[in-house]
């Protein structure tokens, strides 16, 4: 049985695919040629990622005659920086690229996010595609066209919004990838649940062990389903005016959590599953939702293994950092928060703070 799947993203003159299967980097050359990519290509990948699987994609690429090269940088969120950003863009000086040049981002939210911004400012812009190699990337970052790099007070505080050419999503990647990186992807794909489909959340309960265990159906229903959500939404609203936002879901305690904790501590999705828990007890103290859905969020994380306790930081230095939140408009916080499972809104808390000492149990 194949596996093979294939999403739009429409987005009229920028629309693109997805391809979702397993084995399909092998075919990445006909991908490439369908969608008009460069012939002259920069990889970039981080130092792990580059070990693991730079070979193999270089002498894909060179077999069919495509001049490629690699940009490698160190792995770990903390570089997600305006440093490493700078460091890119010397090595695309030094290696005479010019807008024949095409980039792939090999790896993970890190690597795609700074690919993706390098690309939309370098020489004012230049085609790039992703091969996520994440879980977390596969369903959440390299969808959507968001490209940033971090600041010290702040996640992605700067960036812009850059469309792939491209998305392949290979599923055999993920077969060295750790299981805790694993699973703090599925984080992302319960948000989209819980956001926006109460039969996918249905789905994920039933389907739990054959999630965890990569079992290929399973997750390529996991990944599609997720990615084809998302583009949904995006191809309403690109840059975030109205309805992607509630994409956010979990994100404004979960990118405290990450700052706090000086990228470190966390994955992205580990920070976001905990932040999804802070957000439900918001939204049952405001009334949007009863505690039957809180209890349903936390027990459906905790049976993937995914933290639900915020670590211990003072309500003030919580509500410091959840104000850098680019959602922060006038000094008052937007917050996505749940209703009944598949559904959700954008609303403004007025008082973050005062509420905030509540949900912090």
């Amino acid at each position: 049985m194949s596996f093979t799947e294939l999403l739009k993203v429409g987005l009229g003159e920028r629309t693109y695919p997805i391809i979702i299967g397993s084995g399909v980097v092998d075919d990445l050359p006909n991908y490439l040629s369908e969608s008009r990519f460069p012939t002259n290509v920069v990889i970039i990948t981080n130092d792990t990622v580059n070990s693991l699987l730079g070979d193999n994609l270089l002498s894909i690429l060179e077999s069919v005659g495509l001049t490629a090269s690699v940009i490698s940088i160190e792995d770990g969120e903390q570089h997600k920086s305006l440093s490493t950003l700078s460091f890119i863009y010397d090595e695309l000086v030094y290696n005479n690229v010019d807008r024949s040049t095409g980039i792939i981002a090999l790896g993970g939210g890190v690597v795609g996010d700074i690919s993706g911004f390098a690309a939309a400012t370098f020489l004012r812009g230049i085609d790039y595609m992703q091969i996520p190699t994440t879980l977390l990337s596969q369903v959440d970052s390299s969808v959507g066209g968001k490209t940033a790099v971090n600041h010290p007070d702040g996640k992605n505080l700067i960036g812009s919004f850059n469309q792939p050419k491209l998305v392949c999503i290979d599923i055999a990647l993920l077969e060295t990838l750790p299981e805790r990186e694993y699973l703090a992807g599925i984080a992302e794909i319960i948000k989209y649940g819980i956001i926006k489909d109460r039969e996918f959340f249905k789905w994920l309960k039933l389907n739990r062990i054959a999630l965890i265990n990569k079992e290929p159906e399973a997750l390529v229903h996991a990944i599609k389903t997720s990615c084809q959500i998302k583009a949904d939404i995006v191809e309403i609203d690109e840059k975030e005016s109205s309805i992607r936002a509630i994409l956010n879901y979990g994100h404004t305690f979960g990118h405290a959590v990450e700052a706090l904790t000086d990228y470190r501590e966390y994955l992205h999705g580990e920070a976001v599953a905990i932040g999804m828990v802070i957000a439900a007890r918001y939204s049952e103290l405001l009334g949007f939702c009863g505690g039957s859905e809180v209890t349903e969020i936390i027990e459906i994380l905790q049976q993937y293994g995914l933290p639900v306790k915020a670590p211990d930081f003072s309500t003030e230095r919580y509500l410091e950092a959840m104000m850098h939140d680019k959602k922060v408009k006038g000094g008052k916080l937007n917050m996505v928060l749940n209703h009944e499972i598949g559904q959700c809104s954008v609303e403004m808390i007025e008082s973050p703070g005062q509420l905030l000492s509540k949900v912090l149990l």
